[in-house]
């Protein structure tokens, strides 16, 4: 074993929590998931349109162009043989932006039909040889069509495993434990559930208990109420009307019978944190006691807050 996967087995949890891990996650994407229709399907040219098309484009706009565009060029071998500028004039019609993802995915069509003789490369090093097709973009359809990808890593899976298993933030030791995490063989599944971990549940702002976070037992931002992550930094300063805020203890304590002050703070704001915070949260706290809204107690070192009964 490598020293990365070393490093990567290290973060993880033993075998027996592992695949409760795995099969944790799964399950819960299984009984219920966000409904795209590129996930109903197994078609490499239906996926690798969806895909080209989901690049910094929100996914609730591309469903009707992915429909669209594969009304009028349902097969790899209808978007080879039309003209490179109707695909480019549809792709700005459709308000997809940058033009040349239009000029690549018409001429991976083309290189599909000439050089492979239509049938799609199935692994991810062989789809990277096809025109703007990336890293990324090749294990997903190597995982979403052929289940022959690797685990894929992106934004919202980084800020998962940095959140969940406290990996620190570097590409390779993401990349490590991304991969040792996967269950063998199961590339389709899972790597639709981490990103829709992240997509639903692992938010910038997290919504742990309403999505229904499977991990939250073995999370260790969940744990320790600190939900930073990489695209999610903490800010020197606070911004937002003391009004705002005063009303978010009052929401999220409603949820809790009661919260230590470390774990109410991440709770109302993802940028809480350093000496400041605690300093600024105790006072919103203080003023919600003298209004009699709240009511505080002290615990070992720790201060708890909980709704005036």
């Amino acid at each position: 074993m490598s020293e990365a996967n070393d490093s990567a087995t290290a973060l993880l949890p033993g075998e027996d929590t592992l695949a409760a891990v795995r099969s944790g996650l799964i399950a819960w994407y299984e009984a219920d998931h966000r409904e795209y229709p590129w996930r109903e399907t197994d078609d490499p040219y239906a996926i690798l349109v969806s895909e080209i098309m989901s690049q910094q484009t929100q996914l609730g706009r591309v469903v009707s162009a992915w429909e669209d565009f594969l009304d009028r060029w349902p097969t790899v071998e209808a978007l080879a043989d039309a003209p490179r500028g109707e695909v480019v004039s549809f792709w700005s019609s459709h308000s997809l932006g940058y033009n040349n993802r239009a000029k690549y995915l018409h001429e991976a069509a083309t290189q599909i039909v000439t050089e492979y003789d239509g049938a799609f490369p199935e692994t991810p090093g062989e789809l990277q040889e096809l025109m703007g097709v990336g890293p990324y973009t090749a294990n997903a359809v190597a995982s979403f069509a052929f289940n022959t990808g690797n685990a894929v890593v992106d934004t919202n899976v980084k800020r998962v495993l940095y959140r969940a298993f406290d990996v620190p933030d570097d590409d390779t030791v993401f990349e490590g434990v991304a991969d040792e995490l996967m269950p063998a063989g199961d590339s389709r599944v899972w790597n639709n559930a981490i990103m829709e971990l992240g997509g639903v549940a692992c938010e910038k702002t997290p919504r742990c208990d309403a999505a229904g976070c499977p991990w939250r037992e073995w999370c260790h931002a969940y744990e320790t109420g600190d939900f930073t992550a990489p695209d999610v930094p903490t800010q020197p300063s606070f911004e937002g009307s003391r009004r705002q805020f005063r009303g978010r203890v009052i929401e999220t304590l409603g949820e809790y019978d009661e919260l230590p002050l470390s774990k109410l703070g991440p709770r109302i704001r993802v940028d809480y944190g350093g000496d400041t915070g605690r300093e600024w949260l105790e006072g919103l706290v203080s003023d919600l006691a003298d209004d009699g809204l709240v009511e505080r107690r002290e615990r070992a070192d720790e201060t708890v807050v909980r709704l005036q009964s």
